[in-house]
């Protein structure tokens, strides 16, 4: 498959299934330019070492159809094209994807939960994956990533008309793995699409969430959370494209860091073209300090190519804990720990609590205290 030579926007030139068609970037590149490519182990060059594993585990709801399939299969691939070198790499070195089906009309009883375990990081891996929802079906995929891993993988999910779909994803890696992923979702007429992106795991993790719309109606709310320790990567890199009229995005992460050398990235790119007339959009990044030595990268982008909006905007903010908020918990007998335990709980429950599979949100809520406690066991 060659170069799709429509140009995706000014920050997302190129589109292709083809890994020669992209330069093996250098860290100059926008796109890459916040991303530690010495850590990637040669995924974005095409020379990482061959031999890892990443077994994938089911378990589907009684509505819901889970398969493993040749990557011939024609429900692979056909939603989504590659837009940088590791996306094309994974697409051209998967062998099995996993196809997950809801059928026309049906609502899923149940989560359908895909555990994707890494058990050697030595090599790299790869994978794909498919999440089709029919018409009119509603349904929502958990999937969870454990064990030591140098993955990369593609994730397509592909919402019919009047479809709803919830997507959680887990990132919960051991420490040293690597992990490059693009999730992409497209949105038929009137489709309603949730996700929710939670990084805790893994030394560098990028994940790459997007939206596309094929007919007006569509509604997409991104939101996401992440906990940055001492040395680890984090990024997400987030595009919504607006290609039709009276479609909705909104867009919510938040993320806090501690310790020397947490690193945090948030990339929030909206596009709203001529014809998308109707636009209702807005993006919002927040991440808290808690320590000195970490470092927050947060660009929200908007390119509006038509007055006609419903609305559009975007905000981005960074800082430290309170120093009043403290003094005010701490002036009413509550210790300095527990009170930053409590401003922290705050401003990651109020995404945290949206997560509607309780067994995800309460292993995300435990890893927040687990990170409190360590830091609180030091001081």
């Amino acid at each position: 498959m060659g170069l799709d030579t429509k140009p995706l926007s000014t920050l997302h030139e190129k589109a292709s299934y083809d890994v020669a068609d992209f330069e093996v970037p250098t860290g100059r590149e926008e796109e890459w330019r916040f991303t530690p490519l010495r850590r990637l182990r040669g995924l974005h060059k095409g020379t990482a070492e061959e031999g890892g594993k990443v077994v994938t585990e089911a378990e589907a709801a009684p509505e819901v159809t889970v398969e493993t399939v040749g990557r011939d299969d024609p429900r692979v691939g056909t939603s989504y094209v590659p837009a940088d070198r590791v996306s094309a790499q994974a697409w051209n070195s998967f062998t099995e994807a996993t196809v997950v089906t809801v059928p026309k009309e049906a609502v899923a009883s149940a989560p359908t939960v895909l555990r994707r375990r890494g058990e050697d990081g030595s090599g790299a891996a790869y994978g794909h994956t498919t999440v089709l929802v029919e018409p009119f079906a509603e349904a929502t995929v958990v999937l969870t990533h454990r064990g030591p891993a140098t993955y990369a993988d593609n994730v397509e999910f592909v919402v019919g008309d009047g479809a709803r779909l919830s997507v959680i994803s887990l990132q919960d890696w051991a420490d040293g793995a690597v992990h490059v992923s693009h999730q992409h979702a497209r949105l038929g007429r009137d489709a309603r699409f949730v996700s929710h992106n939670i990084s805790l795991g893994g030394d560098v993790v990028r994940i790459s969430p997007s939206v596309a719309y094929d007919g007006p109606g569509g509604d997409a709310e991104l939101y996401g959370v992440y906990f940055v320790d001492g040395g680890q990567h984090l990024e997400h890199r987030l595009l919504v494209d607006h290609t039709v009229p009276h479609c909705r995005s909104r867009v919510d992460y938040r993320g806090a860091l501690q310790d020397q050398d947490a690193h945090a990235v948030w990339i929030g790119d909206v596009i709203i073209r001529a014809e998308a007339e109707g636009t209702d959009t807005y993006e919002l990044n927040r991440n808290l300090v808690l320590t000195d030595g970490t470092r927050v990268d947060s660009v929200p982008n908007l390119e509006i190519l038509t007055g006609e909006v419903a609305g559009a905007g975007h905000a981005s903010a960074s800082g430290r804990l309170d120093d009043e908020h403290l003094f005010y918990l701490q002036a009413r007998g509550i210790t300095f720990d527990d009170a930053r335990r409590m401003v922290v709980r705050g401003f990651l429950g109020q995404l945290v609590d949206r997560i509607e599979v309780a067994e995800v949100r309460d292993k995300v809520r435990e890893a927040i205290e687990e990170e409190l406690d360590v830091r609180a066991g030091e001081r």
